[in-house]
């Protein structure tokens, strides 16, 4: 009961008085609680538009990385971008207002060392160390002043007739705009090689390929290698675990999604890029769609 009776009219009215009071208070407070919510609402939509109109991405942003491997005139097999098509991709980057930012302050802001990426960011990688990648794919990058990071298994490089020499790696990595990271040793399949392979031989394997890789791209290139992309796009838990006991801090797969804060980061997807990839097939695999 809010009101009292008693024998004296005037602590009755002080009574009702006090009451009136409460009741005023409950009321005002009542009809307030909505009007904070509201202000609430609005306001976190006044910060999140804020945040876009200063450049700044959300938290849960998802960023493309697209993974290139070879580069030519005509196409000579499914993983061979024409340098044309690969052009026309950073024209419209460039003229649609993307920023493509390294990888390694993706990675960075994933880990927690660094602020969200602009919006609208791109991630351009390259992988295996194709001869292309120097002749075609470099002029490129110079020209639009890119980062590019590069995935490279050190047993073909000065070897292989297909891949580029040392002293073309350390020509690009000189330019500034190029990270070179580990693809592996020679590029083996886990999948294969534990089937075929002893538990102790296949252990034995795992730790050359990491860190054979790791060690050798680290020597000849006088830099830190950190960064790891597995090869076919095969990784499972043991191999996640193997790699981060190898100072690896993040590695990637082949997946065609747009990657997150919230994904793994020693299996962050990327999208294999092919030929057909091109015009508005571009235009949508940007949008995640």
């Amino acid at each position: 009961m809010i009101f009292t009776s008693n024998s004296s009219i005037t602590d009755n009215r002080k009574d009702v008085q006090r009451n009136f009071r409460c009741l005023r208070f409950l009321i005002n407070h009542v009809t307030f609680l909505p009007i904070l919510f509201l202000l609430f609402f609005f306001g976190s939509l006044s910060s999140h538009g804020a945040l876009i109109k200063s450049g700044k991405t959300p938290a849960d942003a998802k960023v493309p990385i697209l993974l290139y491997h070879r580069f030519g005139p005509v196409v000579a097999d499914s993983m061979t971008v024409t340098t044309t098509v690969f052009e026309s991709h950073l024209k419209y980057l460039r003229e649609n207002g993307y920023t493509i930012i390294p990888l390694r302050q993706l990675v960075n802001y994933y880990l927690g060392h660094g602020q969200p990426p602009p919006r609208k960011s791109v991630v351009i990688t390259a992988d295996d160390g194709h001869k292309t990648v120097f002749t075609d794919m470099f002029p490129l990058i110079k020209k639009y002043h890119i980062p590019v990071t590069l995935f490279i298994y050190p047993s073909a490089i000065s070897n292989a007739s297909y891949a580029m020499t040392w002293n073309q790696l350390r020509e690009m990595k000189k330019s500034g705009l190029i990270d070179i990271e580990s693809h592996t040793y020679w590029h083996p399949n886990f999948k294969k090689d534990r089937r075929r392979l002893s538990p102790s031989a296949y252990g034995k394997s795992v730790d050359m390929q990491l860190k054979g890789s790791k060690e050798k791209l680290e020597k000849e290139l006088g830099t830190g290698v950190d960064m790891l992309a597995w090869p076919f796009g095969i990784y499972d838990a043991d191999l996640e675990k193997e790699a981060a006991a190898d100072g690896y801090i993040a590695a990637f797969t082949m997946v065609r999604l747009h990657s997150g804060i919230s994904d793994n980061i020693m299996a962050l997807p990327r999208y294999l890029m092919t030929d057909r990839d091109r015009g508005g097939a571009f235009a949508r695999l940007l949008l995640g769609k």
